[in-house]
């Protein structure tokens, strides 16, 4: 990969505790992205259900896990 490869940090179920996560991180300083499994073909919402990961730069990985050691 390279300089701007991305790594997994944090996995949960829901959009919603990875945007808190995201949140957390960017507040320090680590910028971060969501990345959300498809949950269904069907269009409904079944509790924000589905995988989502929190990725950073691998140069902040460190940095990211320290952080988030007690969530």
């Amino acid at each position: 990969m390279g300089q701007n490869e991305l790594v997994v940090v944090y996995t949960t179920q829901g959009a919603l505790r990875a945007e808190i996560i995201k949140g957390k991180l960017e507040s320090a300083g680590i910028p971060a992205m969501i990345k959300c499994e498809a949950q269904s073909v069907i269009p409904m919402i079944v509790d924000g259900i589905g995988k989502a990961e929190v990725l950073v730069l691998k140069e902040r990985e460190q940095e990211a896990r320290e952080l988030l050691k007690e969530e």
